[in-house]
Formats: structure tokens, sequence, C-alpha cells
């Protein structure tokens, strides 16, 4: 059984004629029908019913049918991985990052990738962890960094690439900045500036003070940790972020959240279903070589 054969059954099928197949595939009609009566000899079936207006497939055929597309299917989709992975010329990189994910250099990672690519279009998209892993299942992204707030991605492959404490950051003179932490009880008395809602540190923050029937005040959110900064700088609420965003500057005092303690964590995530395209696969040994085994 040979591919071009199955090629012409396949293409025979689809136009119901041997006539319209042959002017498809650009071979005369004759070398359709010896190909596919070879065919029928190696499977010892008739797979075409000849007779009438229009040519279709015998029982027997049908069962063929959809193995036939399938190895044409792969053998075209192996050719073109092949052909991506001998310099990644014809690749893509589809990425996704969670709204807010500025933990993670993400403009130095493309960067890098770029330069070891620049052949390789990138695609990149913004959107809350909940989307991105609907559009890794459904295959519209190669991979995505996702937070796991509410644990890890269903049916999803995926690595901890951040895993940080959560803080409220406070200017000095508030009443917490002497403080290294405060009961996450406690944040029910204050006004707060959060992320908004679909975002890792938003996410766990609400599930742990709503299985603690801990009431919650957000005054303001936005979706820049920076904003947030600026906010609670001025005195507008306590800023609820990453530990690293009220480091940086010293502009906040980071006071870490516990009883319990609560922390952002941000995954490199990929379907356990698709093949991972070269340009994905190298994206996905760039994030492991720079931030997991740091």
């Amino acid at each position: 059984m040979e591919l071009r054969q199955l090629e012409y059954f396949l293409t025979v099928v689809e136009e119901r004629s041997f006539t319209r197949a042959a002017e498809r595939l650009h071979v005369t009609q004759p070398g359709v029908s010896a190909q596919i009566r070879r065919l029928e000899q190696t499977t010892g079936q008739q797979l075409l019913h000849r007779s009438g207006t229009a040519v279709r497939p015998t029982q027997a055929g049908a069962l063929l049918l959809p193995y036939a597309r399938s190895a044409l299917e792969a053998v075209s989709g192996g050719r073109i991985a092949l052909d991506e992975l001998a310099g990644l010329v014809r690749g893509r990189l589809s990425l996704g990052i969670v709204t807010s994910c500025s933990s993670v250099p993400v403009a130095d990672l493309l960067a890098d990738f770029h330069r070891h690519y620049p052949e390789v279009e990138i695609q990149l998209s913004e959107a809350p962890s909940d989307r991105l892993t609907e559009e890794l299942r459904a295959g519209t992204l190669d991979v995505a960094l996702v937070g796991t707030a509410t644990g890890p991605p269903q049916g999803l492959r995926h690595r901890v690439v951040v895993d940080e404490p959560i803080v409220v950051g406070v200017p000095a003179g508030d009443p917490w900045a002497a403080r290294e932490s405060v009961p996450l009880v406690e944040l029910g008395d204050r006004s707060l500036i959060c992320l908004p809602r679909g975002t890792g540190v938003r996410t766990v923050l609400e599930e742990a003070c709503e299985k603690d029937g801990i009431p919650l005040r957000i005054a303001m959110e936005a979706a820049d940790p920076h904003r947030l900064v600026e906010f609670a700088e001025r005195g507008l609420g306590a800023a609820v972020l990453p530990a690293p965003f009220t480091h940086a500057d010293g502009r906040l005092h980071g006071v870490e959240i516990v009883s319990p303690r609560v922390r952002a964590r941000i995954a490199l995530a990929c379907s356990d279903e698709r093949v991972m395209s070269p340009a994905g696969q190298a994206f996905v040994d760039l994030i492991n070589e720079t931030l997991v085994s740091r």
C-alpha cells in the first residue's frame, strides 16, 4: 500500500470522478485508474463503485477512507515539522501570558528567542489564565504562562517557573509599615488595591478569603502592578502584590500575608495531547534554561 495510491484513492472519492481527480492531481486518467487497481489488488477488496454518474466508495472503501486521510495528513505534518526543525525557517511561536505577568522577563526572553531564531514569527497574546488554558486545549497557543492559583491546569503539561509570596504593599507612615507580616483576617479591615479578576494574585486572594469568610474591600484595581504601587504610595489603599514589586525601588514596604500564607505561582503550560511545534519546543527549552534552572 503506497502513499501515492492512497492519495489517488482519496482524491477520486472527494471528486467523485476519475476525470476530475486526474485534473486535480495533474496526471492522466489512466494513471489514476491504474494506481487504484493496484491498491485494490493489494487490499484484496473492491474500493470504489464505478457504475453510475458518480464514483462512490464501497463498504471496504469507506472503511479505508479515514485511515488514508490520516496517513496523508501525518506525512504532510511530518514534512513541515522536519522543515521547521532544520532551521525553524517557517516556524511560528504562539505564546500566551497571563495578565500582569510582570514577574517573568517576557520581553528579554522573546528578544533572546528572536536572536536565535530570527525567521520565526512570534504571536503574543495577554489574557486571564482561564482563557489561556482554553486556547492551549484548542491548539491556538503553543505555550502559555498561566497562574496556578486554583491548582494545576487540567489536561495540560505544566512546570512552575515563578513561586513567590503575596504581600500587602504600604507606604512609609502607614500603620502596617513597621510590620513584617499580617494575618489574612486583618485584610478585611483595609481598603485594598488589587489586580483584576482572572489574574493569579486576585484569584488566590479571593479564594483564601472566601474559605475563611473574610470580606474583601477592593477599592481600586489595575492590570499593571506598577500602577498599583503608585496608587498605594499616594495613600489610596494597600496594594496586594507579588513580593518583588515592593522590593524593586523601596517606595512601598511589603507586609507578608500569613495565616494562611498565600503565594503567586506562574507555570509554563502546554497541551498534553498535541505534539509541540519545533518553535514552541525551542521556547520551552529557553524558559527552562533561563528561569527553571536558575
